[in-house]
């Protein structure tokens, strides 16, 4: 049996592992400003961190929508375990990151310690889990590998 496809691809390239770099690297990026915000005060970590949440909101839409598109294209990949523990954990690490992001967008810098650093690092404990279980899906299961 031929392995699950990737529906939502360029040339046989899937594009969703091509975009969740973008999110991941942008949630990760905005914890290590909260650091270094909570360690010097310099407000340029603070507002480095409010942009780095909004575009990795933007990516991490994106990024959903292609692999929702993944998601209703193969039957096969519904009926895997692990893609029902990588999605919806992932779109909580999505909500938590807007909820940070709004916080800061009308508190500014007094919603970055402690709050911000905690939500920012629930985040990037939620994306370890599910970049585990997308890791599954690609390397276990052949999601969008070629037969």
């Amino acid at each position: 049996m031929p392995n699950p496809q990737s529906t939502a691809s360029i040339a046989g390239h899937p594009l969703h592992p091509m975009l969740i770099p973008f999110p991941i690297a942008f949630f990760v990026a905005t914890f290590v400003c909260d650091l270094a915000f909570w360690r010097t005060g310099d407000s340029f970590w603070a507002t480095g961190a409010l942009w780095l949440l909004g575009a990795g909101l933007v990516m991490a839409a994106l990024a959903a929508v292609i692999g929702l598109i993944d998601v209703l294209g193969d039957e096969r990949i519904r009926a895997l375990n692990d893609t029902w523990w990588h999605a919806p954990c992932n779109v909580t690490a999505v909500l938590i990151a807007l909820y940070n992001w709004y916080l800061r967008y009308t508190s500014g810098e007094a919603a970055v310690v402690p709050t911000g650093l905690l939500l920012s690092l629930v985040v990037v404990c939620i994306l370890l889990f599910t970049g585990w279980k997308g890791w599954n899906l690609v390397y276990r299961h052949r999601i969008g590998v070629a037969d």
